[in-house]
């Protein structure tokens, strides 16, 4: 994701939100005939070199950013021998431009023996040569008719005892429900945030309200007769998603450089959709994967794991922001089960120690920092 302010921004809530009070806050969903398709599918069963579930690996990888060459270049490197009997999930966020999406989706099915993909906020936006002219939801298109042709997954399947599950999503502001920090001006959303600008939509189609959110959710009802068989015959099953489902997943508002950024994350529906695959309470056998804050996180909240392994911008590795990048990509599942918790993750190691004070206003020392010297620096 980018702001244009803001060098490192995140924080999450504590306070658990039951399914049954966010399906409260869900329209109805009424793009939900869009996608619907008119048969009873049953969910692919993918083969695996291994031949044995006990040796299957799964990585996962988010927010590549390729249209800078040091990323690419990452992903150019990575090894074309140790990864051909694995999966790789990649939750969003692969490239601005479509010929550069293409490339890095290329290069990673050359390198796993199968990759999984969802779309995030930078894969849709249309601000560069002729995709100036596209609208976000004909580019969504183009990515997903590219991954058909290159054989890269964005539907549920199954592997051996596992079910992999993709959940398209976008994000809403009602989604923030903290304390807005009232101390400093903030800049406000159209300013920060490039997706007001860059992605194309609609008229009936809107971040300030659930319209787009719903949109997004609405993709996956399609998919619900296999995602059913899944649930009933999977051992253990990974969602994995671009954006955050729970605003406990982002650091507090008073620790971000951009507070109001929890507006422009997350999805109730997405978080009610996956409780509907894992369960209300989850269990050791759920997991899902996420992207878009550029913060690496490993954490259980009401019986799911939730884990975030960004590459992220080259600035933010060269500040060594979640350990740097020989960690990735990074291994959830080896030998039937799943693997133990990534470490060092700063921000879901301190919140796993400190209890989240949504309610709280007063500004981190280093983000009151940051406004006091923009403030001096324009008088």
């Amino acid at each position: 994701m980018v702001l244009r302010l803001a060098s490192s921004y995140m924080s999450l809530p504590q306070t658990p939100r039951s399914s049954s009070h966010l399906s409260q806050r869900i329209p109805s969903r009424k793009f939900g005939k869009m996608w619907k398709r008119g048969c009873t599918r049953r969910p692919d069963i993918l083969p695996s070199l291994n031949g044995d579930n006990a040796c299957l690996r799964v990585f996962v990888l988010s927010d590549l950013h390729t249209d800078y060459s040091e990323n690419m270049m990452w992903v150019e490197c990575l090894s074309t021998v140790k990864h051909k009997r694995d999966v790789l999930l990649v939750a969003g966020d692969v490239a601005e431009t479509y010929n550069n999406f293409v490339l890095t989706m290329s290069l990673l099915k050359e390198r796993f023996e199968h990759v999984f993909y969802v779309p995030g906020n930078h894969d849709l936006w249309c601000r560069r040569g002729s995709e100036i002219s596209f609208g976000s939801l004909e580019k969504l298109e183009k990515l997903l008719d590219a991954c058909k042709r290159l054989g890269v997954k964005t539907d549920p399947v199954v592997i051996g005892s596992l079910g992999i599950i993709p959940l398209f999503s976008w994000y809403h502001e009602s989604f923030d429900r903290e304390d807005d920090i009232t101390s400093f001006r903030i800049p406000p959303l159209e300013m920060a945030c490039k997706d007001y600008h860059a992605c194309k939509w609609p008229e009936e189609l809107s971040n300030k309200d659930t319209s787009l959110a719903s949109y997004f959710d609405a993709m996956n009802e399609h998919n619900m007769d296999i995602v059913e068989d899944i649930k009933k015959t999977c051992e253990q099953i990974i969602t994995f998603s671009h954006f955050i489902p729970r605003q406990e997943l982002c650091p507090e508002k008073r620790m971000l450089f951009y507070p109001n950024l929890p507006k422009i994350i997350g999805s109730d529906s997405l978080e009610v959709r996956l409780r509907s695959i894992h369960g209300a309470e989850g269990s050791g056998s759920a997991c899902h994967v996420f992207g878009h804050t550029h913060f690496c996180w490993d954490a259980v909240l009401d019986g799911i794991r939730y884990v975030q392994a960004p590459l992220a911008y080259p600035r933010e590795r060269k500040r060594r922001m979640n350990g740097g990048e020989n960690w990735l990509p990074f291994c959830v599942y080896s030998d039937g089960e799943f693997t133990e918790r990534l470490s060092p993750c700063y921000w879901s190691d301190y919140y796993s120690v400190n209890p989240r004070r949504p309610h709280n206003t007063e500004l981190a020392p280093w983000v009151a920092r940051f406004y006091s010297q923009r403030i001096n620096t324009t008088r």
